[in-house]
């Protein structure tokens, strides 16, 4: 039988790796396969009808989603005999998801998808498992089998969250910060506390303490949400005690979404940080049918460039699956300017924001003046102390309801869009002007784009609460509303300004939540 090399699945040694030795052949480890859609062309049909907005494409169940679009029996059962032949043992398969996990040796799965592994180490990212060139699958499997995820297990993804660090930018106006619910009603949210919506919270790594979470919603005089860990992969909620890493990212979710949405149900799916890792626990999120959530939260990502092309194509199906069935996904638009941090000179923007199916949240730095935000500016306090994420994808071309903007540069010129412009949408990030939470016993304040998506899922909550319904993909719906967004029209994130409506920057503004409940 032959072999064909799975497209997009070709992987380079990361810059500034070095090769330290050859994995252990009788290691255990596991492997993420993602397997073909039924009726494709159909189901493209209906995410082409949702995502214009077009009046008469309606949201499916998850039920229906299963048996419509799942991976078919026969496409499972050829993989579990492939798998069994190489000894590979089936850990879970979910045809909802598409996903069978694989588990088995070093040995056996480089046997099987004709790769070779090896330990890698990084100046910045430590030791991980990784390998060079493509993976391959039998002639039975080609065009079945869309993608092999966490044979590499490099990390993926970094949390978009800023500590207010002791120095002060340099700029005139002291620096302050806010409770969530201080920003929900400067922001105008509607009423109501999320009750009987479930707000679902992807996390790479980390952990909260419950400690912490009962003395902040207390602090706030808030009734404690309801907050489910769920393990992926092997990883459950697991807090290191350092605010810096990933608790702080976790612990501010948390307490961002379920102070606006105390009534909501937080699924907090905790996963590895890999790509495997990271599209599992989103996966896990959109199809769970024990807590549904009708939001959910992501505030993690990379440049697009650090992705593989079967990777992103995996996470971008889940995302699809995720509008096919009415839940809306915010993300984060990083924090590191129009670079995101890359350092080849270049614009980048971050995925999954970057995703057409998303909700991509970019920051901006707000002053306040009694109960009223008098001025709002693009977030970017420097090289040290970050900005918000945005710009245009070099891999997404432009959606229906982005045709006809221009992305304005900092230096003057308008470049018309020709693919993917991020963000959405922007609220408070500046760690100057930042969130006030509780981490590790410690009164913090923090901003970063990752402070924005919690808010804008909790705000989608409150409104799935009240309308009795999902709001689904809503991208339509507000690039298609006149002035639901405070127009954000002043600084810049290195490349990219702030003009009036849409820019690379803020995309159409901050939430006038009223208006954007009505536009809902």
């Amino acid at each position: 039988m032959g072999k064909h090399p799975l497209p997009g699945s070709e992987r380079a040694v990361a810059e500034g790796s070095q090769v330290v030795g050859r994995c252990d052949p009788a290691e255990t480890i596991e492997a993420v396969v993602m397997l073909r859609r039924q009726q494709e062309a159909q189901f493209q049909q209906l995410v082409r009808g949702i995502e214009s907005g077009s009046s008469g494409a309606v949201p499916i169940s998850r039920d229906e989603l299963e048996q419509r679009f799942g991976a078919s029996p026969a496409d499972i059962a050829t993989l579990k005999a492939f798998a069994a032949q190489h000894g590979l043992n089936v850990v879970r398969e979910d045809p909802a998801a598409r996903t069978v996990v694989l588990s088995g040796t070093i040995a056996q799965f480089q046997s099987a998808f004709d790769v070779e592994l090896q330990h890698y180490e990084h100046r910045s990212i430590g030791r991980y498992r990784g390998r060079t060139g493509a993976i391959s699958v039998p002639d039975d499997l080609n065009g079945v089998v869309t993608a092999v995820l966490g044979l590499d297990n490099r990390p993926q993804a970094r949390p978009h969250f800023r500590i207010r660090p002791p120095f002060r930018p340099a700029r005139a106006e002291p620096a302050v910060s806010f409770t969530p619910l201080q920003l929900a009603s400067l922001y105008r949210f509607p009423q109501g506390d999320g009750g009987g919506e479930c707000i679902g919270i992807v996390e790479l790594g980390g952990g909260y303490r419950t400690s912490d979470l009962i003395a902040y919603f207390s602090s706030l005089g808030v009734k404690a949400p309801k907050v489910v860990p769920l393990g992926v992969d092997q990883v459950g909620n697991d807090p290191t005690g350092d605010p810096g890493g990933p608790d702080g990212e976790v612990t501010l979710d948390i307490e961002i979404a379920g102070a606006i949405a105390p009534g909501a149900t937080l699924a907090v799916y905790f996963a590895p940080n890999s790509d495997a890792g990271f599209v599992d626990a989103v996966s896990r999120a959109v199809h769970d049918t024990t807590y549904k959530p009708s939001v959910i939260s992501i505030s993690w990502g990379a440049s697009e460039s650090t992705w593989t092309e079967q990777s992103m194509q995996a996470f971008n199906d889940v995302l699809q699956s995720a509008m096919a069935i009415g839940v809306t996904i915010c993300a984060a638009a990083g924090d590191s300017g129009s670079s995101d941090g890359v350092g080849d000179g270049q614009d980048h923007v971050d995925f999954p924001a970057s995703s057409p199916y998303v909700l991509a949240c970019g920051g901006t730095s707000v002053e306040v003046s009694g109960q009223s935000i008098v001025r709002e500016v693009v977030w970017n306090d420097g090289a040290n102390g970050g900005a918000t994420g945005g710009g245009v994808s070099t891999v997404f071309p432009v959606p229906a309801w982005q045709e006809g903007l221009s992305a304005a540069g900092s230096h003057g010129g308008n470049t018309p869009l020709v693919r993917r412009g991020v963000p959405d949408v922007a609220a408070d990030a500046s760690p100057t002007t930042g969130y006030d939470v509780l981490i590790g016993g410690q009164n913090t304040v923090v901003g970063g784009t990752s402070a924005v998506a919690p808010l804008w899922a909790a705000l989608i909550a409150r409104i799935n609460a009240a309308k009795g319904q999902q709001a689904g993909f809503v991208n339509a719906k507000l690039y298609k509303a006149a002035n639901v967004c405070n127009d954000i029209t002043q600084g810049n994130n290195g490349s990219y300004a702030a003009v009036s409506g849409w820019d690379a920057c803020t995309g159409l503004g901050s939430p006038d939540g009223a208006k954007v409940a009505a536009a809902l």
